[in-house]
This record gives C-alpha cells, structure tokens and sequence, in this order.
C-alpha cells in the first residue's frame, strides 16, 4: 500500500540536504543533491549508524521525534523520499 507523498518545499529540501552535508561531513558535494539524488546504497558515508545520526540531527533542526516504527530504508531512498518523510513529522 503506498502513501500518498507529502509536498515539501524547496526551503525543506535545502534544510534537509544542509543537515545531510553536516551531518556526514560531505561538503560542497551535497550542494549538487537533487530530489532525486539516491542516498542510502549510493552515499557512502550513509551507512546504518549515520542513519541514526542523520534522524538525531533531524529531530533537532526540525522539532520532531522518530519512532522506530516510523522509519524504514524506504525513507532514505533518495533526498525527496527523506523531504517528504520530514515534512510528514512537521505537519503531523
């Protein structure tokens, strides 16, 4: 059953992408990030305990918690699947 996606804008995605880059050291590279940029599988420095830092980082930018039953790899498939996974716990 897929969710309908939850719009985000493009002041999220560039919170979203800054987090990332800070959060993993990636510099400059980040700034190339599109929605459709594939993150985990594809970003190295993703791997599972970056995933938990990455949420950490997350939660205090934005001001929201993560169960664990709220978050899947479906979530870091690329940076627009994680926008909108942030802009559902904003909205909610």
């Amino acid at each position: 059953m897929n969710q309908a996606a939850t719009p985000y804008s493009n002041e999220t995605l560039d919170e979203v992408r800054d987090c990332l880059a800070t959060t993993l050291q990636l510099g400059e590279s980040a700034a190339s990030f599109t929605a459709e940029t594939r993150l985990l599988g594809a970003v190295p420095e993703l791997d599972s305990m970056a995933v938990v830092t990455v949420i950490l980082s997350l939660e205090e930018h934005f001001g929201f918690e993560v169960d664990d039953d709220d978050i899947s790899a479906d979530e870091f498939a690329t940076l627009g699947t994680l926008c909108e996974f942030v802009q559902s716990k904003v909205d909610s």
